[in-house]
């Protein structure tokens, strides 16, 4: 693959925090496929971006916890599809299988090529569609209409994990109105800064460093939310269920205290129709 940089980049990075939650005693979850991705370079990377600003590894690992629980949920609701958006190297499509489920991955085709690599070396057997292209520029339902095997009219679950820093507010209102209007029933999960992550008016150090951090690795958050219930009130939608990562830090780790504001500044919801 190329250098660790740039948003697909950042997926390295982020699977590398991931995979690190396997060698604990009591594991949030299990991943045993991320391992697959990984090498001296992605550790490498992944430890210079934890030496800035070492709570970004509870970060990932808080947030995969909420979007495999929420799966679950998802798929014992008959949510017989599932959409993952920008999905790097998501391995929910491989780990949690579900019997009438499928499974659909849109990224940048370098991205999805690796993945496939890597799956087909290992003889390892997945029930997802790969899509490449880019959601944003190229237009969600035109990449959706373009591959026979999607279905408009079955209840779909889309992860949005990762992805919505990273773009103008405006553009994740197109992808959410695009929903909207061409599906019948849709849920979508994803996480999201606040505005003050994104403008460094946090008051603290750290936070800024992050957001510095991956602005050096050349992938800029761009975007956060002030208010999300207006946000999703503004798109009629539901606003089903919404987060701080400092709660879901608390629910998962036994009460621990979080290591650094930033938990109160990152949340994750789910979105309906």
């Amino acid at each position: 693959m190329s250098p660790i940089e740039n948003v697909s980049g950042t997926a390295f990075v982020v699977a590398e925090y991931r995979a690190e939650e396997n060698r604990e005693t009591a594991p949030l979850y299990r991943d045993p496929v991320v391992e697959l991705f990984l090498n001296d370079d992605t550790r490498e990377a992944a430890g210079r971006m934890a030496v800035r600003f070492p709570p970004v590894k509870d970060m990932v690992k808080i947030r995969t916890k909420y979007f495999d629980d929420t799966l679950e949920k998802h798929l014992r609701m008959q949510f017989r599809q599932v959409v993952i958006l920008g999905a790097g190297l998501d391995t929910r499509a491989v780990r949690m299988q579900a019997p009438g489920v499928r499974y659909f991955e849109i990224d940048d085709p370098a991205t999805l090529k690796w993945k496939q690599t890597c799956y087909q070396r290992e003889s390892i057997g997945t029930n997802v569609t790969f899509i490449p292209g880019n959601y944003v520029t190229d237009g969600l339902i035109d990449v959706l209409l373009n591959n026979s095997a999607f279905d408009f009219a079955v209840p779909t679950y889309f992860i949005w994990e990762g992805n919505v820093m990273y773009l103008p507010l405006d553009e994740v209102r197109q992808v959410l109105r695009d929903l909207t209007r061409h599906l019948k029933r849709f849920r979508v999960s994803c996480d999201y800064m606040a505005e003050a992550v994104i403008s460094k008016t946090t008051g603290d150090a750290g936070i800024t460093t992050l957001v510095e951090s991956f602005a050096a690795m050349g992938a800029p958050w761009v975007s956060g939310i002030r208010d999300i219930r207006s946000f999703s009130r503004e798109l009629g939608l539901n606003l089903l269920e919404n987060l701080a990562t400092a709660e879901l830090y608390r629910t998962y780790r036994g009460g621990w205290p979080t290591a650094s504001p930033i938990f109160g500044f990152y949340s994750i919801c789910t979105l309906g129709s």
